[in-house]
């Protein structure tokens, strides 16, 4: 099946089954590596014990993280 037809039936399909699709799609381009996902966690819980004990003084928001970003490229 040629990739046209291939993308003809799959936007048919049901919102739900599109994204499993599409999920399965975008891991086999970018493989998980349970190391890198290790010390991602590590990092994440490190720093919310961090904010939980108070020793980060100033947390900065998400949203203003993903703005200062955005104007970075930009540019």
């Amino acid at each position: 099946m040629n990739p046209k037809k291939m993308i003809e039936e799959i936007t048919t399909l049901p919102i739900e089954e599109r994204v499993m699709i599409i999920d399965s799609l975008l891991r086999s381009l970018n493989q998980p590596e349970s190391e890198i996902d290790k010390k991602w966690i590590a990092t994440a819980h490190r720093r919310l014990m961090e904010m939980r004990a108070g020793s980060v003084s100033t947390a900065i928001p998400g949203n203003e993280v993903f703005d200062r970003i955005w104007q970075r490229f930009q540019k």
